[in-house]
């Protein structure tokens, strides 16, 4: 089968401007660090209703992702949680 030279296949070109899953979106939803506001708790691993909030269920710390805590603050609450860990008070 032989295709016309000019035209284009409509149902490709519309799909291109969809946002696709493998493509990062120019939408991007900045979330504040609730750790650095300015009455925030201190991250301490005596402080365990706190550091209970940044912990699955299974014991797993939870990533930045979903936390929206800012970078130097989830490696300060990861090191507090593992503090927390080899003291048994986790």
């Amino acid at each position: 089968m032989k295709r016309k030279k000019g035209k284009k296949n409509r149902s490709q070109s519309s799909s291109l401007g969809k946002l696709s899953l493998f493509q990062k979106s120019d939408l991007k939803f900045k979330r504040n660090c609730p750790l650095s506001k300015k009455d925030a708790p201190v991250v301490d691993y005596k402080n365990i209703k706190l550091l209970k909030r940044y912990v699955s269920e299974f014991n797993k710390i939870l990533p930045t992702r979903i936390t929206s805590v800012s970078q130097n603050k989830q490696r300060k609450l990861s090191l507090e949680i593992k503090k927390a860990r080899s003291l048994a008070l986790i």
